[in-house]
């Protein structure tokens, strides 16, 4: 956990307003936090932790993971097919939104103790 913080939540905001915070000062512009698509009868539902714009237009769809430690792979390892799947599956609901489509990409930002590493493009739609 983070200092002065108290259970998963609170982690969970820290690590995305400090993930935010990195990202705006790569010129990245925030859309929109925690887009959350509810759970259907079809779907099991999902929720992108970021959405931005870079500078080049690209709407990035942002996951964020925190770990105290790299041990075990680390937090952008704990990025798996299901998790991708589900990001993937409320980046298309969010896109149906929009007139017309911008280039998107899917970025991981992990955190590890005090490291931050932005993994751009970290994986296919």
């Amino acid at each position: 956990m983070f200092k002065g913080e108290s259970g998963s939540k609170a982690v969970g905001d820290a690590a995305e307003a400090r993930a935010l915070a990195f990202l705006q000062r790569q010129g990245l512009a925030l859309v929109q936090r925690n887009y959350r698509v509810a759970r259907g009868p079809r779907s099991r539902g999902g929720e992108i932790d970021l959405i931005l714009r870079a500078p080049d237009g690209t709407l990035v769809f942002c996951e964020v993971r925190a770990r105290r430690t790299a041990a075990g792979g680390g937090a952008g390892a704990s990025v798996g097919f299901a998790k991708q799947r589900s990001l993937v599956f409320a980046a298309q609901h969010y896109l149906m939104r929009l007139r017309t489509l911008p280039p998107c990409r899917f970025d991981v930002v992990a955190i590890d103790g005090e490291q931050i590493e932005w993994l751009q493009a970290a994986f296919d739609a």
